[in-house]
């Protein structure tokens, strides 16, 4: 088992910060406290709790240039992009600091009983397996509901992004949160069973590929404990003939490239009406070409590096397959010869198939275009996946969506928009992409004890 971690810095591909992993002895003291802190805050009334959300809202705006340069540094987000992740997590805090009563207040029932009703109460410690693409907004949204409902959160956060973790922390302890309902530990991955057999932990959440989904829901699923799993995706964006293409491009652009293409909800599979196939890969291509890449905190840069370099790696190799399978360089294609782990922003043509462009989730900046002969072969391309995510669709015609959004096969339908998640909106996943669903009342209700209550009158 590791007993240090080093971070590094992927723009410059050298060494940051090294870390001590939490110790045995360390963990089970820290399951203690947050057991008593969750004993402690379980009671707490539930306006106290909302108050403290509200709090930690301000908290984080008034840390965010710090919070952003620790993200930029540790995994290489363009700086701006960054300081928007921190607001978005304020706002969060925020929305559930006034929506979060509406969603936890009991729910009456009609039955021959006196009186019955449904309540949500916590259920315990919640561990949080989070990945290092959004450091910070991965761990707030699935961070918040849990611990508005009344449990405590144990973060074990991805090691490359030690830093934040330790900084989400401490955001906590600012905004005047218990001591030990929000912990941080920087443990290797070993670590995960054990926590998991603790009784006082009971449910896990975990963001990440599918492969650590698999690995998670089988130790949920041997200790029984709730489990909810945001995993990979491989999204489509259908534009069909009669999409606005300038705004559609533009999107599209944006979509798949933010965060160097490491985004789990990114567009990555460009399905395109035959008839305005060529005009829309032309107008994105030259978008794609122009997108500035460099070091995050210099300005206009729009693509950072990738995270690590083994991820850059990994991207190469499937880059170089699909072009063995047949797939056509529109623009791109390999890794920049440069100081950190960049890769050129990069546009691949496809024919539908076994190809690895098509198949596996392509984690970096490739996008992956493909022609559909009409509508029905776009949606049949769309549902052509083993992920279930996100799914963007263009047109102008809103009576065609609606008949079209019932086929989709995604966790989320955005119709001419980009696909996001939205805290008032449910966030997951089916099939290859997870179960379980974060943010609105359908997040506040993952890691809830649903209680049935029926009273009668004697």
């Amino acid at each position: 088992m590791e007993t240090f971690i080093q971070t590094i810095n992927p723009s410059t591909a050298s060494p940051l910060e090294k870390f001590e992993c939490i110790r045995d002895v360390e963990l089970k003291s820290k399951l203690q406290a947050g057991h008593y802190a969750f004993q402690q805050w379980s009671q707490t009334p539930l306006s106290t709790r909302l108050a403290l959300f509200s709090r930690l809202g301000e908290v984080l705006l008034s840390q965010k240039e710090v919070l952003a340069r620790w993200v930029s540094l540790e995994m290489g987000k363009p700086y701006p992009e960054a300081i928007g992740e921190v607001e978005k997590c304020a706002k969060t805090c925020q929305y559930f600091a006034v929506q979060g009563a509406t969603g936890l207040q009991d729910q009456q029932v009609q039955t021959e009983a006196y009186q019955s009703y449904v309540r949500f109460a916590p259920l315990g410690l919640i561990l949080g397996i989070m990945p290092w693409n959004f450091p910070l907004w991965q761990v707030f949204r699935a961070a918040i509901p849990a611990v508005l409902v009344g449990n405590g959160f144990i973060l074990k956060h991805a090691p490359q992004v030690s830093r934040c973790s330790l900084e989400i922390e401490k955001v906590f302890h600012l905004a005047g949160f218990p001591e030990g309902i929000f912990q941080s530990i920087i443990a290797p991955v070993e670590a995960t069973e054990s926590i998991l057999s603790d009784s006082r932990v009971q449910g896990v959440t975990l963001t990440g590929s599918t492969r650590a989904g698999q690995a998670v829901a089988a130790l949920a699923g041997k200790y029984l404990k709730k489990s909810v799993l945001e995993l990979g995706g491989s999204d489509p964006f259908i534009v069909l003939s009669d999409a606005n293409l300038q705004e559609a491009v533009r999107v599209g652009v944006r979509s798949r490239f933010q965060n160097c293409g490491q985004t789990c909800i990114a567009a990555k599979r460009f399905i395109l009406e035959k008839s305005i196939a060529s005009q829309f890969i032309k107008g994105f291509v030259s978008q794609v070409r122009n997108l500035k890449v460099g070091d995050p905190f210099e300005s206009g840069v729009q693509i950072g590096p990738m995270a690590r370099l083994d991820l850059r790696d990994q991207l190469a190799d499937q880059v170089s397959r699909a072009i063995q399978a047949g797939a056509k360089v529109l623009c791109g294609g390999q890794p920049l010869n440069r100081q950190g782990y960049f890769y050129e922003p990069t546009v691949l043509q496809v024919v539908p198939g076994e190809s690895p462009a098509w198949r596996e989730e392509l984690f970096g900046p490739v996008a992956v275009v493909t022609v559909a002969q009409d509508r029905e072969h776009a949606l049949e391309l769309a549902n052509d996946s083993d992920y279930g995510l996100g799914c963007s669709l263009w047109t102008q015609d809103l009576n065609q969506a609606r008949d079209l959004i019932p086929r989709v096969q995604a966790g989320s339908v955005f119709i001419n928009g980009m696909t996001v998640s939205d805290p008032r909106m449910p966030f997951g996943g089916i099939r290859q992409s997870g179960y379980g669903r974060e943010l609105s009342h359908y997040g506040l209700h993952e890691f809830a004890n649903i209680q049935g209550i029926t009273i009668h009158r004697l």
